[in-house]
């Protein structure tokens, strides 16, 4: 199997961004994909393809910091709360 080309990666992750299972996520998601994907390495990019598997109800929790995120995903969820607290 080829490799997927980067830019087609990146549109892939920012549709799974926006396409969410709870509208809170979408858009949190979103905006975090929107500022950062482009910017990320491929190291970086799975660890968010990674992230995109988890359950929409977790990630809120961890997001909003209702409770703690797996140290695995630790610092990725720091991340997107930053961009989260921006948007509120």
């Amino acid at each position: 199997m080829t490799p997927e080309p980067r830019d087609i990666r990146l549109k892939r992750l920012h549709m799974r961004s926006m396409r969410r299972g709870i509208r809170e996520m979408d858009l949190i998601l979103s905006a975090f994909a929107q500022e950062n994907l482009a910017g990320m390495s491929a190291d970086d990019l799975d660890g968010y393809e990674a992230l995109l598997d988890e359950n929409d109800q977790d990630l809120y929790q961890w997001v909003t910091g209702r409770s703690a995120a797996p140290d695995h995903h630790a610092a990725l969820i720091n991340a997107v709360s930053r961009t989260f607290q921006k948007q509120t």
